[in-house]
């Protein structure tokens, strides 16, 4: 009871921090992250499920369902895969309006861990996007991940962490069709959370999300389940 106290009070510590900024526009992401290995193979697979809001629930923003198969080399700690992606991407408001996308991925996954305690992950992705209604894109991200347990070692059960990762979203082409166009820099997001192992391969994440464009930002809470098989 002690460590779930300890969980949620670093929640209510986080808040302040991401929500000083467009507090009226407050969205919701609910997501739930899953990675399998086959037995006795390098090949496994991963992937998420996530239903994002333009407020804390109801109005969606989007839907996005991912997976992939991963191979991970010999003697190497990388991680790369190769997936798909759709996403339905609903319009700010009452309109019940959206529009589909699929994503084709590839991406590199790099752990590392500094001392005792400092989890590091690089992780590298190429997207070639079919946006309904656009033509072709492609777009880069890359985002590092840190995550540090507090009373233990490890990220494993009863485990109380802090949770960060900064991703940065490059477009790879900047026509789009019919005249329109999108600037090169497409976004960024930065996040702070706390997480609470709920078992040695179940960790339950809460945090917030600011994601920032040229010329907007939007702040997001998350509620995330990461699930080890």
């Amino acid at each position: 009871m002690k460590k779930i106290s300890l969980f949620l009070t670093l929640f209510l510590l986080v808040l302040p921090a991401q929500a000083q900024n467009n507090t009226d526009k407050i969205g919701a992401w609910y997501m739930y992250f899953y990675n399998a290995k086959f037995k006795n193979s390098q090949f496994g697979i991963q992937g998420d499920v996530q239903y994002r809001n333009w407020n804390t629930l109801g109005d969606l923003e989007q839907l996005l369902v991912r997976s992939g198969l991963t191979y991970k080399p010999n003697n190497t700690d990388v991680t790369l895969t190769l997936g798909v992606a759709h996403i339905t991407t609903g319009v700010i408001g009452e309109s019940n309006q959206t529009t589909s996308e699929t994503r084709i991925y590839q991406e590199a996954l790099l752990p590392l861990k500094v001392g005792k305690r400092l989890y590091f992950n690089h992780r590298f992705r190429y997207e070639q996007r079919f946006v309904e209604n656009q033509d072709f894109r492609s777009r880069f991200r890359y985002n590092l991940f840190l995550n540090i347990p507090l009373n233990k070692t490890t990220l494993s059960k009863n485990a109380v962490y802090i949770a960060l990762y900064n991703e940065i979203f490059i477009n790879g082409e900047k026509n789009i069709g019919d005249g329109r166009t999108v600037t090169v820099f497409d976004r960024n997001r930065f996040y702070t959370g706390v997480g609470y192992g709920l078992t040695d391969k179940l960790r339950l994440q809460m945090g917030f999300m600011n994601q920032s464009t040229e010329n907007a930002g939007k702040d997001q809470i998350q509620l995330s389940l990461h699930h080890t098989f």
